[in-house]
């Protein structure tokens, strides 16, 4: 029987002690973290969605994280740390970032690229391995798994290497243009448009491992297991040697997440040992 303890700390912070025959793992929960610089504070809401909760495994060293990025179209959704991903022995970063119509594109973009290296910088001072940091999402969350990790721009600002992510893991993201920057320069969501924001646009084969999931084609968005299949064959074609992908059946967009988590640790695994 395990078992399962709270204790409320000052400054945001939370200890979950999770105790199994064989030893402890202590998790520590830091809240509302601002991952933004000296120089991008001067706007009240970017300042506010520019935060992130970072829960980790307090006791164990050289720890994997996941880069865990929040759907909701780009317009919506806040972050939080899935329950499929505690008391696995890893680290979730759960960055929110600024929405339309209050930002457009290719903001949103800037600040996932910000959380990335954030946590790039800052955790090795918990415990993590800079060679174990993994990024993922779903829906809109998967499209900025995409970009951040295929378009070398976005990180390159902050002086790192994309080609450093351990493994990208999208769930159910654009691999076209998403439809919001589409909607901002008044195109249908109808209308295909593969432009430099399309994560498609940036096929390398150096890029990171990356592991695609989707939902049923039958019930997902709009030819989103399309493009995704798509995209996983481009890669292919580009020479990339690790890329593969997997269709969820029975399970539409929304519900895709939830089975999709058990792969996504499944791919962690597999580079920790």
């Amino acid at each position: 029987m395990k078992k399962f303890t709270l204790f409320l700390l000052p400054f945001a912070s939370l200890l979950f002690g999770e105790t199994e025959e064989g030893g402890e793992i202590v998790y520590e929960l830091k809240k509302n973290v601002s991952y933004l610089d000296e120089n991008g504070r001067g706007d009240p809401y970017r300042t506010k969605r520019c935060e992130l909760d970072l829960y980790y495994p307090r006791s164990k060293k050289k720890f994997s994280t996941v880069v865990w990025f929040h759907g909701g179209g780009l317009r919506s959704g806040e972050r939080s740390i899935p329950k499929q991903l505690r008391k696995q022995g890893i680290a979730v970063v759960a960055p929110s970032y600024r929405l339309f119509p209050k930002a457009k594109c290719p903001e949103y973009l800037e600040d996932a690229a910000a959380a990335v290296a954030w946590t790039f910088l800052n955790i090795p001072k918990f415990g993590g391995s800079q060679e174990l940091i993994f990024v993922s999402g779903h829906s809109a969350g998967g499209y900025l798994t995409s970009m951040v990790g295929l378009d070398k721009s976005y990180l390159g600002k902050h002086l790192i290497d994309a080609d450093r992510i351990a493994g990208l893991i999208p769930f159910s993201g654009h691999t076209i243009t998403h439809f919001t920057p589409r909607e901002e320069r008044g195109i249908s969501k109808k209308q295909v448009v593969v432009d430099k924001f399309a994560p498609i646009s940036h096929l390398r084969k150096e890029a990171p491992p990356i592991l695609i999931i989707t939902g049923d084609r039958e019930l997902e968005m709009l030819g989103r297991y399309e493009e995704n299949a798509y995209f996983w064959r481009m890669l292919k074609v580009s020479g990339h040697p690790r890329a593969s992908i997997l269709e969820l059946e029975g399970f539409d967009h929304g519900g895709m997440a939830a089975p999709a988590f058990r792969h996504l640790l499944k791919f962690v695994n597999r580079f920790e040992n």
